[in-house]
């Protein structure tokens, strides 16, 4: 990484501050909602979910989620490595919302403030569930672990084929070699467009 690209991650970090400042206030009047109508439908007092991820130089961070799965679901087998069936029978009816809006994700601004994520960069990946993720990253000199992990990056907005750990782990590698405010900007808003071409 060069001194510019470390001068860009001081600014990015800058950016990350405020705007999560800005965001968290907006965004709590939901939660509180949100919390209030997972405790009704789903748990007793257990309306938050946390996981343990990787973060920046491999350091484990507990990233923070609402809960969109009954109590009894298996905390450590993401939903992608569910059948159709396990999913629709775990997944509660307010969970299914969150999930499909990627609301769930939302409390993620708290990690974002506190320094363990950014806005913009490589998915952090699960300890326990991703061993294969995890391997492959580290096969590339410049890997996931040499910045923060993100909402969104460029993993997650160009690959076709999301379940090849070795592509994500060599898009997570450029994405590293080439971060500059140009690509930030560019994830960002290629995020946008793919959620709204979702809904």
């Amino acid at each position: 990484m060069n001194k510019k690209q470390k001068l860009y991650l001081l600014f990015k970090r800058l950016v990350d501050i405020i705007v999560s400042i800005i965001c968290i206030p907006i965004c709590l009047v939901f939660f509180w909602w949100w919390i209030f109508i997972i405790n009704l439908s789903v748990t007793k007092f257990h309306p938050l979910f946390t996981q343990k991820r990787f973060g920046y130089k491999k350091n484990v961070f507990k990233i923070i989620k609402f809960r969109t799965m009954k109590m009894s679901a298996n905390s450590e087998l993401p939903p992608s490595k569910m059948s159709g069936k396990e999913q629709y029978e775990m997944t509660t009816k307010f969970g299914f919302f969150l999930r499909k809006s990627q609301l769930d994700e939302t409390l993620q601004l708290f990690n974002i403030l506190i320094g363990q994520m950014s806005f913009v960069g490589p998915r952090p990946g699960a300890i326990t569930n991703e061993e294969e993720l995890v391997k492959a990253r580290e096969q590339f000199t410049q890997n996931a672990y040499g910045v923060k992990p993100g909402l969104t990056g460029l993993a997650q907005i160009e690959l076709i084929d999301k379940h090849n750990p070795l592509l994500k782990a060599e898009k997570d590698s450029e994405y590293v070699r080439n971060i500059s405010f140009t690509l930030d900007v560019k994830i960002f808003f290629k995020t946008l467009l793919y959620k709204f071409k979702r809904k």
